[in-house]
């Protein structure tokens, strides 16, 4: 059972790390890259903002917007930490207001090891744990 566990977890390794490459070339071509998606009312032709996503000049996401006809729904800002992995993420609503602030922590592998949930006068409201099973 012993050498199943570490096949799993090897086997487990193998693959964050072939996803960390294929992470890496993704940002490469995202570099100081904004993308805006536009929808268009197929009666009246009217044309709209949708949602605009912007990546930093290391191709990693730092925010996103989602839009109505009428303005800004949503937003979220993106932080990285020393390890290239999100440490922080920050969630406002159409006035711009904060609504909600997601901090992470990581194992050694790069998986998600804790998510603290803050209000948006910092009180932590809640903490996920995240638990990875492998089967065989």
């Amino acid at each position: 059972m012993a050498v199943m566990v570490f096949l799993s977890a090897f086997s487990y390794s193998s693959f964050a790390q072939q996803l960390d490459a294929a992470t890496l070339a993704k940002r490469e071509g995202r570099k100081n890259l904004t993308i805006k998606e536009w929808n268009t009312d197929s009666r009246s032709k009217i044309r709209w903002l949708d949602r605009t996503t912007t990546y930093d000049e290391q191709g990693r996401k730092i925010e996103e917007i989602e839009y109505t006809r009428y303005g800004q729904k949503w937003r979220e800002t993106f932080e990285y930490g020393e390890n290239g992995r999100v440490v922080k993420d920050i969630y406002y609503d159409e006035r711009n207001k904060p609504v909600s602030i997601r901090k992470y922590e990581y194992n050694s592998d790069g998986t998600k090891k804790r998510q603290y949930n803050y209000a948006p006068n910092g009180k932590l409201l809640t903490i996920k744990i995240f638990e990875y099973i492998v089967s065989d």
